[in-house]
């Protein structure tokens, strides 16, 4: 049998080693740019510090932060709620920790009522993951009502020219709020694991020109209009169109209509992709829960901050509600089973009496729930949610008990 020399060896795996990274960095260069595959190989699967990685855009605080008064109220220790196919009850706090939640608040009738943290603190950031495509929501929402967009029938070339004459020129703003677009999208769990660092979950997350990732979207063979399927190509396009129109940043203009009127508390932040500054428009936004859970006021009360309208309430009313009948999903099938619907980037519960709960909801189980049933805002934030049971059901069942 053949020996390879310790030499020879040694220059062997080195030369593999060299083949492999430039044809690693080469292909990935193709899709977007070397700082692409430098993140991949870098820093993996997303995580709840990835803000520290990214360049940012500061978000000013309100020069007046709102006033949010302090109550009691009795929160029910335990939930009962499906589980693993059966019945269980669950005491919140341990299911809390376990989940390693880092900020939980309750907010009933305007007022705090639960602010607790673990391993963290009020003014600890925490970065948004999907939470931030309802802020996207309301963004397009307010440009709508400062005459900047037409409507949500408006085509999308209209604003993004750039993608025209490929089979996508039907399509809305209103398909892309809704997740119905058609636009080619594979989650990394629906390929082999050897084509994820080329995959769309990591071309829309770690893409260095989001620009340029966008302007690549093409489209698949379902057909726009019928099916909601999870795509993180829709926000970048949002983005766009946002920035376009507003002739600012996105983020600015989130401080503008939304982060300063509704009088936040602290400064925030949006990442950037790198290469020409845009808002990571999937993902990005980097917040205290305090905030977090202004925005879910916000939503409560139609719009209106402090009596003021800051969206319009039919926009609002519109962006939570249920499509009558529902649509199918492609995608997270399990939610719509839940009881589960999606509307304008808002994901939604049927609750008792035929009435309706929402949330904006992102990975490592990031949540702002709105009960107005109850007038009741609830958020989370964390470094691990559960795999079994998603937040949304778990404080859909802890509202049902709070009086």
């Amino acid at each position: 049998m053949m020996r390879w020399k310790p030499v020879l060896l040694l220059f062997a795996i080195f030369g593999f080693l060299a083949v492999a990274f430039a044809l690693f960095f080469g292909a990935l260069s193709i899709f977007d740019s070397p700082l692409y595959a430098f993140r991949l190989l870098a820093y993996g699967n997303s995580d709840t510090d990835d803000f520290k990685i990214f360049a940012e855009r500061r978000i000013e605080k309100a020069s007046l932060p709102s006033f949010i008064e302090r109550t009691t109220l009795d929160i029910p220790a335990q939930v009962s709620l499906p589980y693993s196919g059966e019945q269980r009850t669950e005491n919140i706090e341990e299911f809390l920790k376990k989940a390693d939640t880092r900020a939980f608040l309750v907010i009933k009738d305007d007022r705090i009522a639960v602010e607790k943290y673990w391993n963290s603190s009020r003014d600890s950031i925490n970065t948004s993951f999907s939470v931030v495509k309802s802020f996207d929501s309301a963004m397009i929402g307010a440009a709508i009502s400062d005459g900047l967009i037409g409507s949500v029938d408006d085509p999308v070339i209209e604003y993004i020219p750039e993608i025209a004459g490929r089979g996508l020129d039907q399509l809305t703003i209103r398909n892309l709020i809704r997740m119905d677009t058609g636009i080619e999208y594979k989650h990394n769990f629906e390929i082999p694991f050897f084509r994820i660092p080329f995959g769309d979950d990591a071309r829309t997350y770690y893409g260095g020109n989001l620009h340029r990732v966008a302007f690549s979207v093409r489209p698949s063979a379902s057909p726009i209009g019928p099916a909601f399927r999870y795509n993180n190509y829709h926000p970048l396009l949002e983005g766009i169109i946002i920035e376009r129109v507003t002739r600012m940043p996105v983020a600015k203009y989130l401080e503008q209509k939304i982060w300063k009127p509704m009088g936040a508390e602290y400064d925030a932040s949006w990442s950037l992709d790198q290469s020409d500054g845009f808002e990571k428009m999937e993902s990005g936004l980097n917040a205290r829960a305090i905030d977090y859970a202004r925005f879910g006021l916000l939503y409560l009360h139609q719009g209106k901050w402090n009596g003021k309208n800051i969206l319009p309430a039919e926009w609002v009313r519109i962006s939570t509600t249920p499509d009558s009948p529902e649509r199918p999903f492609d995608t997270f099938q399990g939610w719509q089973k839940l009881g589960g619907y999606y509307a304008y980037h808002f994901w939604g519960l049927h609750a008792p009496n035929n009435q309706n709960d929402f949330m904006a909801m992102g990975n490592y189980g990031q949540i702002i729930y709105v009960a107005p049933r109850k007038n009741i805002v609830i958020v989370r934030l964390g470094s691990r949610d559960s795999q079994t049971i998603p937040f949304g059901v778990l404080f859909r069942e802890l509202v049902n008990q709070i009086r």
